[in-house]
């Protein structure tokens, strides 16, 4: 079987498209935990929408607090029990055959403690679109291949501190793996990112796949969009890259050290944001993003 864990944090319209979806697969080896972390006062028809599912493979859970998004993709965690698992998004879209070529591609790669599906880019309306920040991934920092491709080691710690061209809702995860590092509670928008780098550290391996299977949904009302204008994703990256430059360099990996120390995506990315920002006549943003993305990439 495979874990999908649904965090989830808006409204019911585009939670229905993805639970729909994941109900369509071809290959029926999954099971479904909906985390609902909405206010528990709040009235949005969701509970009752998955009432009327009765679906035997669907659980759907109202937390009795609100975790927020790291306390909620940490309980997606500790709930699976699956070999494999996967922290989808509440506004994604799972294509017919996502679960019967993950279960393929873990089959002839028994050693993967990541997959990484052929992901599609969509829009607020479910249109495929073609955005800078996609392209960039696609065409500057992922890997070029043709098929399915393994990576390891210092090779995959440095092409992810270039630039992080995966797609985290789509990830597939080793259960056991995961469960054993976790999400750091301090980080809100980076946090895939960290916990992936611990798992590579540790010997994992990732397997990526151009089959396109998965629709990741890209639009400006997302946590990490809206944190990016204000400035405030930014100040959480700086931390985060030197600490992991230091990480590296412990590791004995020097040239992954750094790509952390430069962070260059991420630097390119501040810069995008600049435009929004001066936009909202928001000073204190302006600041913190020219700040990053021209300061010292070492600490003081």
């Amino acid at each position: 079987m495979l874990d999908i864990m649904l965090p989830h944090y808006g409204e019911l319209t585009l939670l229905k498209i993805a639970v729909e979806s994941i109900a369509a697969q071809t290959d029926e080896r999954w099971q479904l935990t909906v985390m609902d972390d909405n206010p528990v006062e709040r009235d949005t028809g969701i509970p009752e929408y998955f009432a009327a599912l009765g679906h035997p493979r669907v659980r759907y859970l109202r937390n009795p607090r609100n975790l927020g998004v790291t306390g909620n993709f940490q309980q997606g965690v500790d709930l699976a029990t699956a070999p494999f698992m996967i922290i989808m998004g509440c506004d994604d879209v799972m294509l017919p055959r996502y679960v019967e070529r993950v279960h393929a591609l873990i089959d002839a790669h028994p050693e993967a403690v990541l997959v990484q599906p052929g992901v599609e880019v969509i829009g607020a309306d479910g249109a495929v679109v073609r955005t800078l920040a996609d392209t960039t991934k696609r065409r500057v920092y992922a890997p070029r291949f043709a098929g399915t491709v393994t990576m390891a080691g210092e090779e995959l710690a440095v092409s992810l501190l270039r630039g992080n061209w995966l797609y985290f809702p789509s990830l597939v995860w080793r259960t056991e793996e995961i469960k054993a590092v976790g999400f750091d509670p301090d980080l809100k928008v980076i946090q895939d990112l960290k916990l992936i780098l611990q798992l590579v550290t540790r010997g994992g391996t990732l397997v990526a796949d151009d089959d396109v299977v998965f629709q990741y949904r890209r639009h400006g009302e997302s946590l990490s969009a809206s944190s990016a204008v204000t400035g405030n994703r930014f100040s959480e990256a700086r931390e985060f890259f030197l600490a992991a430059a230091a990480r590296m360099d412990a590791h004995g990996w020097p040239r992954a050290g750094r790509a952390a120390r430069w962070h260059l995506s991420s630097r390119i990315h501040a810069l995008t944001m600049l435009p929004a920002a001066a936009r909202q006549r928001s000073t204190g943003s302006v600041r913190v993003l020219t700040r990053y993305a021209f300061g010292n990439p070492r600490p003081r």
